[in-house]
């Protein structure tokens, strides 16, 4: 029938639930780093912890952190792309005692799992690489002016190179080589950096080659116009990385710094890590929460659209629990608060980002192995066109040279590098804000295959909440009796069924006995023992000896779309309960809009096969009903080995159901073996979100397609003209700067997404 979960998700006692518990081209410019910070486990949740995420494909970037490591981490500012994250990883893993590191580009983050405390030797391999360290207080932001200053500087002595040219081809021709040295040497510098940290094959060893050797033949003017568009593609690079984060930087935002604690009559301004659970702050209409909290007092209407992507205000009672980040609408409110520092929903949401950059889609990987390759091939295809027809063919030196820088610069790998994870920075982005938190490029992709939808019905395609509406003794037990024994059996536990059987108890006010040895019957119901008697609250098909109108009485209930369970006592039948739960206001809407994507849906359930008929039937949708959680195993995949499937729940006998389907999509309210078993989870309780993330994924596919094709289709075309003779240097890079913010807008249209 079901099993027990503990109040809270992440599987440890709390005194209120936890909200989404468990689920959270380098510029010759430097970056800025601030200082690492050590991470330790909280004690309290391990579900809370920093350490790494789990699941995903066997070929996927894992952390390889153990028990004797210690993990640090940076924060990071100014990264243009991808690259520059694997260009610091690549120097920080050849020290020895490193075990991992990875740069979460999202958030801009360096996680460093290390033996022991070597945080100065990561720093200075940082360093060496090119980057440029700062400390933990807060630093300013750099004025637009500054930031540029190095691309003004150039493009002021490109003009007045080509101004001097005009009246003095000589002179001007000069300032063309100094225009060229000035925009060549911190090119340069980073290359030879990135060349010791263990990087020869950068976009900045490229541009050293193909400049250095454009002046070496006399090509001055074209040598300072690459450098220029170079320096220019990089800041429009800066530009669209900070748009494709720019909803991860938005859900950091809604924190606010500091938040009004109340003790008796004093109000005071805390910083947010001085909160502690049990708090009481209030927030001011069109304020936002700094932390997860219980409403106090009076109702109140909150905005939670940043957070859940619905747009109407959210209504809330006392007692209920409102999330970090949402606004107050229209009064003061009091809260209590109930998540430790660094612990709230938006946390969680923004730990499960940074989680899936460790989840990257097959074909990312593939382009991430590719783009390694293809530099060095391209640089030594490069060096045959400079050398071989003359060699062999006997053909003047410098057109073939020149030919052969201008390949270089064709074959810059920026755009395909970028092409791929810029569509799924931006898809990630876009389905966070509607609503759906997505483990990753790996998931994204494979949510945009599936064609057909798997649902566990209670709590899912339902509201969760049933209620009580039969309690059916057999023989000559009492009702009063019979409710009383099976709420006693159930208290404490949180799923659905059993928290409606000992809500009914206590709207009658009954007095419950104690129940020891309660233990759970996985996939039949619960047993426990009531002054030393046995009883059980058992699924009718787990009873074998049930009588003909006993069987007609649980017939007769079932065939009226309820859910039947059997209380025996010492294995004798004392009665039945006979609960029924309402569908979902959406559910019939949501899996009309799947049908219309090509989705078909089929519900699979343990529950009776007369209730799941009767919701299968309002909702036009195929069923399979009666199953263990081994029999829903056993479905997802004869059903997956023909189409791609999802299966969505929220359950723990639905967890292995979503590890064996494509992907696994879990309720935001699910238990927390289903978040942690889930591939992709929503942050509020509505089916309507899920046709819109697949259509997204699908859109987020077809983009990524779009930008390789670009990206490889730009590179053909020009390696053509370039063997030709029809393509110059100049043209060469502003090919390669085009294509890059060719694809990076193209998926900047995924942020678009409604």
């Amino acid at each position: 029938m079901h099993q027990h979960s503990h109040a809270c998700r992440c599987g440890k006692s709390h005194s209120k639930p936890q909200p989404l518990c468990g689920i959270s081209r380098a510029r010759p410019v430097t970056l800025q780093i601030s200082a690492a910070q050590p991470v330790t486990p909280d004690s309290n949740c391990s579900c809370c912890d920093n350490g790494s995420p789990g699941g995903g494909d066997a070929d996927e970037e894992s952390d390889r952190s153990g028990p004797d490591t210690q993990q640090f981490r940076w924060q990071i500012a100014g990264m243009d792309c991808p690259s520059c994250a694997r260009k610091i990883e690549t120097a920080v893993q050849k020290l020895p005692q490193v075990r991992n590191a990875r740069v979460i580009f999202a958030s801009e983050k360096l996680v460093v799992d290390a033996e022991n405390d070597i945080r100065p030797a990561i720093e200075q391999a940082v360093k060496n690489a090119g980057f440029r360290l700062t400390s933990t207080e807060p630093q300013p932001q750099p004025g637009r002016l500054r930031e540029n200053a190095g691309l003004l500087l150039l493009a002021l002595l490109m003009l007045a190179s080509w101004l001097l040219s005009l009246v003095a081809p000589v002179w001007g021709d000069r300032l063309f080589i100094v225009t060229t040295l000035v925009g060549l040497l911190p090119v340069a510098r980073s290359a030879w950096r990135l060349l010791r940290s263990g990087s020869p094959f950068s976009i900045e060893t490229l541009m050293t080659l193909a400049a250095g050797g454009a002046l070496a033949i006399g090509a001055h003017a074209e040598a300072a116009m690459v450098l220029l568009l170079f320096l220019l593609g990089e800041r429009l690079e800066a530009y669209a990385a900070t748009r494709a984060r720019r909803g991860v930087t938005a859900l950091m935002a809604l924190r606010p710094d500091t938040a009004t604690r109340v003790r008796g009559a004093q109000r005071e301004q805390v910083a947010l890590a001085d909160l502690r659970p049990g708090d009481v702050i209030e927030v001011a209409a069109g304020g936002r929460l700094p932390a997860d909290g219980e409403l106090l007092a009076s109702a109140a209407s909150f905005d939670e659209s940043a957070l859940t992507g619905e747009s109407l205000p959210v209504a809330r009672q006392p007692g209920e629990t409102v999330m970090a980040g949402a606004t107050s609408v229209d009064r003061l409110v009091t809260l209590q608060v109930i998540s430790e520092p660094g612990h709230s929903a938006i946390d969680r949401i923004l730990q499960l980002i940074e989680e899936a950059e460790s989840h990257r889609a097959p074909i990312e990987r593939f382009i991430d192995r590719f783009s390694r390759l293809y530099t060095p091939t391209i640089m030594l295809l490069a060096v045959l066109v400079m050398t071989l027809p003359p060699l062999l063919g006997g053909a003047d030196w410098l057109p073939w040279i020149y030919k052969g820088l201008t390949l270089l610069l064709i074959g810059c790998p920026c755009a395909l590098v970028i092409s791929t994870p810029a569509a799924i920075t931006s898809g990630l982005a876009a389905a966070a804000r509607q609503g759906a938190l997505i483990k990753g490029g790996a998931a994204l992709e494979r949510l945009s295959r599936v064609t057909i939808m798997a649902f566990d019905k209670t709590g899912t395609l339902t509201e969760g909440k049933p209620q009580v509406t039969d309690v059916v003794p057999f023989g000559d037990a009492q009702p009063e009796t019979l409710l009383t024994s099976g709420a006693a059996v159930e208290l404490g536990s949180s799923h659905p069924l059993a928290m409606a059987i000992v809500a009914e108890a206590s709207r009658r006010q009954l007095s419950l006995p104690e129940a020891r040895d309660q233990r759970t019957l996985p996939g039949s119901g619960i047993a426990a023992q009531i002054a030393g008697i046995s009883y059980q609250l058992l699924a009718p098909r787990e009873v074998k000896n049930l009588l003909e109108d006993q069987q007609q009485t649980i017939a007769q209930l079932e065939a009226e779309g309820k859910t039947v369970v059997v209380l025996l006592q010492d294995a004798r039948p004392l009665g039945v309960l006979a609960l029924q739960d309402k569908l979902r206001s959406e559910a019939a809407s949501a899996v009309a809009a799947l049908q219309q994507l090509g989705v078909s849906s089929l519900m699979l359930t343990g529950d009776n096969p007369r209730a799941a008929a009767a919701i299968a039937a309002d909702l036009e949708i195929d069923y399979r009903a009666g199953l263990l959680p081994a029999d829903k195993v056993a479905a997802v995949r004869d059903l997956d080995a023909q189409q791609s499937l999802a299966m969505i729940g929220d359950g723990i006998n639905d967890a292995p159901a979503m590890k064996a389907a494509t992907i696994g999509i879990a309720m935001g309210s699910g238990t927390d073996v289903a978040l942690e078993a889930a591939d992709a989870a929503l942050t509020q309780n509505r089916l309507a979100i899920l046709p819109r993330t697949v259509a997204l994924a699908r859109r987020t596919r077809r983009i990524i397609r779009q930008n390789i094709a670009l990206a490889l289709g730009l590179k053909a075309l020009f390696l053509v003209t370039t063997l030709l003779g029809f393509t110059g240097l100049w043209l060469a890079v502003l090919a390669d700067s085009g294509a890059t913010a060719l694809v990076t807008a193209n998926a900047l249209r995924l942020l678009r997404s409604r």
